[in-house]
């Protein structure tokens, strides 16, 4: 939460009033052409939009250009931004359609993703409350990590998308169909979908791993 907003609620804000009063002044400070608030913008989102075109890409230097351009975008479109929309599903949904452009791109050019992971973000699932994990459980939380994220890479482009939004980046279904402009039920029956496709890719990718065990086993 913004510093401000944590200012309001130590006056005794509600915590989403705040949020949202917040934001509703750094929109207006934005649209005034305020640099300093641009750069709060950026500095408040930016891993979040990085993380998603990793998650879209599966390559971190296409995703830092990519985050790049979106928020040149974001910049030069700050009129556009409806007032009674939420700031950070508009970010997604720009940052959506930058990353599935980019995919088209790429493979006009025929290349392929490089099934390279942002860590930064992916390390506080390693962290427990209770301390520091052992260094066992960071390399298995770490093969659980690339295992998941190569199985959400061979998903259809749309299917990653909604899957990236929701069980990994956690927003809701009305955020996220502010970010895709598709109905809820769209959303919900495309998610269940997706993600029993992503379940048959995860079996897959286990039934290899063995494989490739009992074969390095045998020599």
């Amino acid at each position: 939460m913004p510093s401000e907003a944590m200012e309001l609620v130590g006056q005794g804000v509600d915590p989403a009033a705040a949020e949202v009063d917040t934001e509703r002044l750094l929109v207006s400070r934005l649209k005034r052409g305020d640099g300093a608030a641009f750069e709060a913008l950026v500095r408040s989102h930016q891993d979040r939009i990085y993380d998603f075109c990793v998650r879209m890409l599966a390559d971190q230097e296409e995703a830092f250009d990519l985050t790049q351009e979106i928020f040149l975008s974001v910049h030069q479109h700050l009129e556009r931004f409806r007032a009674d929309a939420k700031l950070s599903t508009w970010l997604f949904r720009i940052a959506k359609n930058h990353c599935l452009n980019r995919i088209k791109y790429l493979s006009r050019r025929g290349r392929g993703r490089s099934e390279e992971y942002a860590e930064a973000n992916e390390l506080s699932i390693t962290q427990s409350v209770g301390g520091p994990v052992r260094p066992d459980e960071v390399l298995s939380a770490r093969h659980e990590r690339e295992r998941v994220h190569r199985a959400i890479a061979e998903l259809d482009d749309d299917q990653r998308v909604l899957v990236v939004l929701r069980d990994v980046e956690g927003l809701t279904y009305e955020e996220i169909m502010d970010v895709t402009e598709l109905a809820e039920g769209t959303v919900k029956s495309r998610l269940h979908r997706a993600r029993e496709k992503l379940a048959d890719i995860l079996v897959r990718l286990d039934a290899g791993t063995e494989h490739q065990g009992d074969s390095h086993r045998e020599k």
